[in-house]
Formats: C-alpha cells, sequence, structure tokens
C-alpha cells in the first residue's frame, strides 16, 4: 500500500535469495505501493530491524508509488493482499493484466490468501510478514527456474 513494510519486505528477501542462487543479473527487482503516502521514505524501522534479524539489510530501499510504466517494463506485479490488486486491476491496462499476481500464490505450505498489514501490529505480525514472504519467494524462485530450466 504505502511501500514501507511488506513491499520493501519482499523486496529485500527476493533480492537476496536470489544473489544466493546467482540469479542477480538475470532478475531485477523493485518495489511499489499503490499509494503514494510515503514517497522516497525508508521502510519502516520495525520492518528493518525484523528483516535485519533474519539478514535483510533494506536501509538502501525506498517508497515510491507504482507508475504507468511499471505495468509496461515489468513481467510480473506482485500483490499483498486482494485490496491491493483490486487497485492495480482497475489501473493495469488490458494488455497487461497477466502480469498482475498475489505473492501468496506461491506460497508451499501455508494457506494464506494475503499478506497481512503489519503496520498496526506487534512484533508478531513483522515476523509473520517475514515467514510468509520468505515461503512465498522460495515458492516464486522455484518457479522462476522450473520455467528456465524445463525438464
Amino acid at each position: 500500500m504505502g511501500n514501507i513494510c511488506r513491499s520493501p519486505t519482499a523486496h529485500g528477501v527476493l533480492e537476496k535469495k536470489l544473489s544466493a542462487l546467482s540469479l542477480s543479473k538475470e532478475v531485477y527487482v523493485d518495489s511499489a505501493g499503490t499509494h503514494n503516502f510515503h514517497p522516497n521514505s525508508p521502510p519502516d524501522p520495525r520492518t528493518q530491524r525484523h528483516a535485519l534479524k533474519r539478514g535483510y539489510d533494506l536501509s538502501n530501499l525506498r517508497a515510491r508509488a507504482v507508475t504507468e510504466t511499471d505495468f509496461k517494463e515489468f513481467d510480473l506485479l506482485l500483490t499483498m493482499d486482494w485490496d491491493n490488486r483490486a487497485l492495480l486491476e482497475e489501473r493495469c491496462p488490458a494488455q497487461f493484466q497477466h502480469k498482475i499476481r498475489g505473492l501468496t500464490e506461491f506460497l508451499q505450505s501455508s494457506q494464506a490468501t494475503s499478506v497481512p498489514d503489519p503496520y498496526y501490529g506487534g512484533d508478531q505480525d513483522f515476523e509473520l510478514v517475514l515467514d510468509l514472504i520468505e515461503e512465498a519467494c522460495d515458492g516464486l524462485l522455484h518457479s522462476f527456474i522450473q520455467k528456465k530450466n524445463p525438464t
């Protein structure tokens, strides 16, 4: 939504996992919000603190809003929940609608259908977000590798 909690967490997690698999040069990762609530702001301090405990440094990321060119430039636009997905679908030109997916579609064992916004929650909420995002990023990478190297 505002690009200071869930999206930068996913950005940092995915970049680190890509790096560990030597795929950083094949995939460009960026994050953006559906609302421009916090332009150019760093991720929420709680988000950064919890991410850093797991080895993800988000300090260089800055919030931005989704732009019209994002629909054309990116191959995949991942949303965290149904409200943000609906907002993206509303703005997205018809020819790019297929690029919009929910991050939770890539979960491997969790049955969550959205990544809840931890902004008004406590430590456990930020930890849950990290758990879901790590699992979904693993599933996303598995899907990417399968498409890249079909057997």
